[in-house]
């Protein structure tokens, strides 16, 4: 997949198009990339995404903005698992926040990226002041040669699927709902740092993921699968905190006990299943009480899996 930082002046090839944030690349989202995969198939141009970073919310309103789902990083991964081909990432800044709608579509969309057809979700919005919309767009398409569609919400059951719909689930700890709003299990991904080495004085000695420049969708401890130390997946048990019993740190800590593994995995890229939350973070009264109840939470995670085996 070609990723591409900002937008060229003038297109070098035609594109099939959708635009948006993409947060979590959620079974929404999902069937959206296959209509453009199989639309731009059809119309022998690349299936492209045009996305942004940072997330416009956490552009006008910093303190105020929802937590990611995922890393850029981590999106570019999944969208192309998906069958993107091309991805633009557009900084979103002060010059863009102030793109009218049609200097949106002018510059970017007919010059820049020399759209055939745009694929677009229900509710989308673009240009200063979220001017633009599907109406705006279609009378684009009219005067510019393209054609254009809108994609509805997809719903499971009576639940409308939507990134803030996976982070209302996650933020209320049911790992089961995000799972299936996702259509596989929320996972965090980053490389084993070096920590205080704690959890090896307690007996349970973790992998520290340190979650830079991320304000995590959920908290607490939870039963998880390990991948990255070997083939397939290994069971684990991890919190996702501040550790108050030990001297808060200043941003959350992703930590995971892994079973039954002895090995060095200082350096190592993991990426980290949550399964099954076991409980939210607490702060005990000494480290003997921290110490029995990570004892106890190790047991529930393996009974969980008992019940709940994984699949490689």
């Amino acid at each position: 997949m070609q990723v591409t930082r900002g937008i060229p002046e003038h297109a070098k090839q035609p594109s099939v198009l959708t635009i948006g944030n993409f947060d979590g690349v959620h079974r929404g989202h999902q069937a959206l990339l296959r209509q453009l995969v199989e639309r731009a198939h059809s119309v022998g141009a690349p299936a492209t995404v045009l996305t942004f970073e940072p997330h416009p919310r956490e552009y006008f309103a910093p303190a105020h903005a929802p937590a990611r789902l995922a890393s850029l990083r981590e999106k570019l991964i999944l969208l192309a698992a998906n069958g993107v081909e091309c991805v633009h990432v557009v900084r979103f800044n002060a010059h863009f926040a102030s793109l009218s709608a049609e200097r949106f579509v002018d510059d970017m969309l007919v010059r820049g990226l020399g759209v055939r057809h745009v694929i677009i979700g229900d509710d989308f919005r673009f240009g200063a002041g979220r001017r633009g919309d599907f109406a705006f767009l279609q009378q684009a398409a009219v005067t510019h040669g393209f054609s254009v569609e809108a994609m509805d919400t997809v719903e499971l059951g009576d639940s409308r699927i939507s990134s803030s719909a996976v982070r209302d689930a996650l933020a209320g700890g049911d790992v089961a709902l995000a799972t299936h709003y996702l259509g596989r299990p929320y996972s965090i991904a980053g490389r084993v740092s070096s920590g205080q080495r704690l959890g090896r004085t307690l007996g349970f000695p973790t992998a520290n993921i340190m979650m830079k420049h991320r304000k995590p969708p959920l908290s607490g401890v939870f039963a998880v699968c390990i991948e990255g130390l070997r083939p397939g997946l290994i069971e684990g048990v991890a919190n996702v905190g501040v550790r108050p019993t030990v001297g808060a740190t200043p941003r959350p800590i992703l930590e995971t006990h892994v079973f039954d593994w002895s090995g060095n995995c200082y350096g190592a890229h993991l990426r980290i299943h949550f399964m099954h939350k076991l409980r939210d973070e607490m702060r005990f009264e000494s480290i003997d009480a921290l110490s029995h109840q990570i004892g106890k939470d190790i047991q529930h995670a393996r009974d969980w899996f008992a019940i709940n085996p994984i699949e490689d």
